[in-house]
């Protein structure tokens, strides 16, 4: 059975390798152009194309997935299965050549969460569950026909990087579950409406723009706690201190913890009692920020801040 695999980023990485471990021939990998990256703007290659090379894999990288190059590449090679784990949008011409069908392996238990940016939107939602699902690729974005699942919970205090590395793990062994079923035959693929109920709210994760990072902190402080977590590490939460004398700085944050607020502080006010915290008053709560980047500055404990950058109640957070 010969298999072409799709992906970018290093969360594809384990699903390519389990397969290899697993002795299933995979007959080209196909991952994005090498981009420039790094204050000398170097051309990079992306996760997968490192793994793969490392491997001794053939490696495609298509400008354009409509190129006539391309196409005559993956004809030669004339796949049985094609597998996508994080790639981008994939044409009919492309996902429809393979006899065994393409499938892809998507960050959340569909029907929730289709789109670009699964794991940040559960995380900033709340969720106390996720998961990950391979389904057929059909026309419409996220909603083939689904083959398995299988859930994974999330922590109340966990961000978006630790699901994400604990995701792909439990989605590399669901790509080999898949794989296997559809090579004996007992892959049995099930309408994603047979998941949908009158009752059911689908949620939408579209990708993270950048006005989805600023804090409102006139929302409560779980919303806002959500919010940080599900945008750590990147592209990270953020609001403006406002000093004094009106200068304004922007100021990530990374990690944060809910404290009562006893004292009903408008929303936005700095509390720095001991000269090492800094909280920051949400419309029912305060925030104790632990981890934060000063515009200009590196990513650190909040404390080490402080020691170079004196934060008081003259400041407020907008």
């Amino acid at each position: 059975m010969k298999i072409i695999f799709y992906g970018t980023p290093d969360f594809a990485v384990p699903s390519l390798e389990i397969l290899l471990e697993n002795g299933y021939e995979i007959a080209a990998v196909v991952t994005a152009p090498d981009k420039p990256a790094g204050r000398g703007l170097k051309l990079t290659p992306s996760a997968v194309k490192v793994f793969a090379e490392s491997k001794g894999l053939l490696v495609l990288q298509p400008i354009k997935l409509s190129d006539e190059a391309f196409h005559a590449s993956l004809l030669s090679i004339k796949p049985d299965l094609q597998i996508v784990v994080a790639f981008r949008k994939m044409p009919e011409s492309v996902w429809g050549l393979s006899p065994l069908g393409t499938f892809n392996l998507h960050g959340s238990l569909l029907p929730q969460y289709r789109g670009a940016a699964p794991i940040h939107r559960a995380v900033m939602n709340g969720e106390a569950k996720t998961g990950v699902t391979t389904f057929f690729l059909q026309q419409e974005i996220d909603t083939g026909s689904i083959l398995f699942s299988d859930e994974l919970a999330i922590g109340p205090d966990e961000n978006t990087g630790s699901v994400h590395d604990r995701m792909m793990l439990i989605g590399a062994r669901l790509v080999l579950k898949t794989v296997q079923a559809i090579e004996q035959g007992t892959a049995k693929a099930r309408d994603q409406a047979h998941f949908i109920n009158t009752s059911t709210v689908l949620h939408a994760a579209p990708k993270i723009k950048k006005e989805d990072g600023r804090i409102n902190w006139q929302a409560s402080a779980q919303h806002i706690h959500n919010q940080i977590r599900g945008l750590s590490p990147h592209p990270a939460a953020y609001t403006q201190l406002v000093g004094p004398e009106g200068k304004v700085q922007l100021l990530k944050i990374y990690k944060a913890s809910i404290e009562k607020n006893t004292t009903h502080l408008k929303p936005g006010s700095i509390v720095n009692n001991t000269g090492d915290t800094l909280l920051i008053a949400a419309a029912d709560g305060l925030l104790q920020l632990h981890e934060v980047q000063l515009e200009g500055k590196k990513r650190m404990p909040t404390e080490a801040l402080l020691r170079g950058f004196r934060v008081n109640s003259d400041f407020r957070a907008e």
